[in-house]
């Protein structure tokens, strides 16, 4: 494979440099993950607020990262001489020295690694909020029905009535 120049390899060293960052967010995405289930069992409403307060913040100011990294994505498929859907690290790999190419091996090990994970906990995450929200949903359909005993009156008419003796809940704590 044909070498590429140094001033490539000073971009590649740059996106190295975007990468530590997006390992990090990765990190930092599991560790709320955790969080939120954690807050959801608790039932703290006010951390809960500030936790998803906090990730909206986050996600608004990670969103120059990523057009940081894609800037830099578009230069090292400029230099290469492809197009930016082809310019992975995986391609990238192929075509830098012998240091250089086991530092992407190495980021991108890691990569795939966390973003596994993190795909197995927001599919857990997702499994359970929807757990709670099913439960949740099965017990105000109980408390509701609490004095209803399911019984249909017909008038002389045939038209229904409605039970008088139908429980009422006050739902202040």
């Amino acid at each position: 494979m044909k070498e590429i120049t140094n001033s490539v390899e000073e971009k590649v060293d740059e996106l190295l440099t975007v990468l530590d960052k997006d390992i990090q967010h990765i990190q930092q995405s599991l560790a709320r993950l955790d969080e939120l289930r954690s807050l959801v069992v608790k039932r703290d409403d006010v951390a809960l607020g500030k936790l998803l307060e906090h990730i909206r913040n986050q996600s608004d100011s990670y969103q120059s990262h990523e057009l940081n990294r894609q800037s830099i994505r578009e230069e090292i498929a400029t230099a290469l001489g492809c197009d930016i859907k082809q310019a992975t690290l995986s391609t990238l790999e192929g075509k830098l020295s012998k240091v250089k190419r086991e530092q992407v091996a190495r980021k991108k090990t890691e990569l795939i690694s966390l973003i596994n994970k993190l795909k197995r906990e927001h599919l857990s995450t997702t499994l359970f909020l929807s757990e709670c929200a099913r439960i949740n949903r099965m017990l105000l359909k109980d408390v509701f029905k609490l004095g209803n005993t399911g019984t249909v009156y017909y008038g002389s008419k045939g038209a229904t009535k409605r039970e008088s003796d139908m429980a009422f809940v006050n739902l202040q704590l």
